[in-house]
């Protein structure tokens, strides 16, 4: 074959066998729990990348996200995954027409050993990936569907191949008027590539559907075993800022601000909140079997169940802001929701802490890990270890069954899945610590516009527009926002009272209406009056800051 007929089918080749090979990763996981080796390769890839390079990947994908105009929030999961299989993809495609090119220059017996040998290429890096997160003999799964895989690219290589030149005397299809006649070879291939394109199509529709079914039952599975695992009765929760009950109206006898049609809900549904970890999936945590590890410099190594940090401890409850630190200016990395847990200064008592320890090393069970000192821990008494949201369960993408929560930091100090709390002399740096994000990656005032909503009539007999959204300065809070429209005055808006102290803050801004296109802008003061930072900042290395604004025709 000339090199542009071995691009042409080796590029062919490629797509039509990688496809289903991803696909039959996709069926081996979902029906039995298999490795699926596109998710494992992409998850081990972004470990040992260089930090700089795996925060230009992510801000990349945040870019275009943007620019498709996506909810971060709701796609951010699902495009890293699309990047895994994409990734995958070319992974194999490349070595398809790689291996056509050296095959049509070296001399080879027939037989799938030089198939096989691309197997292997593939298949060991593959199987080590997957051994990370999964017992030796599964992790061969990749390695034997890999080895399958080169076996069959040498067969269509093979079938490819056309003679160096027609074997004389070689009968010949007669073609259409105007075209080149077709050998009985050409023809035979092009038979060839339509079967093995009908069984790839095949494969991949049947991968694709039961994977995409059965995934959908597994994660409700896993969703119904935490709330049987993490379910119990224990005494009722301190609540360290009770919220005033709010009904939805329009307006409220006491004065209370409504918000503006469109602003967000004062608490994120769950199924909203936002997810952001170094996993593509939720973990499988086996809740009656999991234990949380605390040890080191302590007294009493304590090995704890859900039920022992449920049952045992004293519960706590407040509603919190959790933002994170990737979440650009206005963007929908942050959420609210009622947490439940036990204070992590009483298990720390139990365990005893001796004398010269300054640090916790806490890491997850997706060897996500971070480190607290000792120090913040007695300034902040409500840093908790949280089994509940919203009065059920940690879901599994939430982090079941336990995740701390450290008050005004970025979600990036806060390691979900926690199964082992080390007490130590020295610091571990935390996973994104040591990639260049920011050591103590404390909370940034931000405050974003959700609405510029219809006008209304006011009781004056005026129109005005109202303008809502939220304000977030960790536990430093709220003490005025200000908008602006138009390059104007900026002007105060009204505050809705917070649901607690570590909240965002619902305002409202009631401009009076004028036709055109506007451009509306918010800014925000913390309790003790200091600005947010108007300069303009990328989210990386400690959170985003800039004035958050919006265009509206009216």
């Amino acid at each position: 074959m000339n090199k542009l007929s071995t691009l042409k089918h080796g590029l062919l080749a490629g797509i039509l066998l990688t496809v289903p090979l991803i696909a039959l990763f996709f069926l081996g996981d979902a029906l039995f729990g298999l490795p699926l080796a596109p998710f494992d390769l992409f998850e081990w890839l972004t470990r040992v990348l260089p930090g700089p390079l795996v925060i230009f990947g992510i801000a990349r994908m945040v870019d275009v996200l943007g620019l498709l105009g996506l909810n971060v929030a709701d796609t951010a999961k699902t495009a890293e995954q699309v990047l895994a299989v994409g990734m995958f993809f070319v992974v194999g495609l490349v070595a398809v027409i790689a291996f056509f090119f050296v095959r049509s220059r070296i001399e080879a017996q027939e037989g799938d050993r030089p198939g096989l040998l691309l197997g292997l290429l593939l298949g060991i890096p593959l199987a080590l990936t997957s051994a990370r997160a999964h017992p030796l003999l599964p992790a061969l799964w990749s390695l034997a569907l890999t080895l399958a895989w080169g076996a069959i690219v040498e067969r269509v290589y093979r079938a490819l191949r056309p003679p160096d030149s027609p074997p004389e005397g070689a009968p010949v299809a007669v073609s259409p008027a105007g075209s080149e006649a077709l050998t009985v070879e050409q023809l035979d291939r092009r038979r060839f590539l339509v079967r093995m394109g009908g069984a790839a199509a095949a494969i991949t529709v049947v991968g694709a559907a039961v994977s995409l079914g059965v995934g959908g039952r597994r994660e409700r599975g896993l969703e119904q075993a935490a709330a049987v695992e993490g379910a119990g009765s224990p005494e009722p929760p301190i609540v360290f800022n009770t919220p005033t009950p709010r009904p939805v109206a329009v307006s409220t006898p006491s004065g209370e601000v409504v918000p503006a049609p469109g602003t967000r809900p004062e608490i994120t549904p769950l199924d909203e909140h936002y997810q952001i970890d170094i996993n593509l999936r939720p973990l499988e945590v086996d809740g009656a079997a999991w234990r949380l590890a605390v040890n080191g410099m302590v007294t009493t190594p304590l090995s704890l169940s859900l039920a022992d940090i449920r049952d045992n401890y004293e519960p706590v409850e407040q509603i919190i802001t959790l933002s994170c630190i990737s979440n650009r200016v206005g963007g929908s990395l942050i959420g609210t929701a009622t947490w439940t847990g036990v204070r992590l200064q009483d298990v720390l008592d139990d365990a005893g802490v001796l004398d010269g320890a300054a640090y916790l090393n806490i890491v997850g069970l997706d060897d996500y890990y971070e480190s607290l000192a000792l120090d913040l821990l007695e300034q902040e008494p409500r840093i908790m270890l949280a089994y509940a949201w919203d009065g059920v369960p940690l879901q599994p993408k939430h982090g079941f069954p336990l995740r701390i929560w450290i008050p005004d930091r970025f979600g990036m100090k806060q390691p979900k899945w926690i199964d082992s709390i080390e007490v130590s002399d020295t610091e571990e740096l935390g996973y994104w610590v040591t990639r260049g994000w920011d050591r103590e990656a404390r909370v940034r005032a931000t405050s974003v516009i959700d609405t510029v909503a219809e006008p209304y009539q006011a009781e004056d007999g005026s129109m005005a527009v109202p303008v809502g959204g939220i304000a977030y300065a960790g536990a430093r809070g709220i003490s005025r926002v200000e908008v602006q429209v138009d390059n104007g005055d900026w002007e105060e808006a009204r505050l809705r009272t917070p649901l607690s102290d570590t909240t965002w803050v619902i305002w409202r801004y009631d401009w009076p209406f004028a036709g055109g296109r506007h451009v509306f802008r918010v800014r925000c003061f913390e309790a003790d009056g200091t600005p947010q930072i108007a300069t303009v900042s990328d989210p990386q290395p400690s959170g985003a800051t800039g004035i958050h604004q919006v265009r509206a025709s009216l």
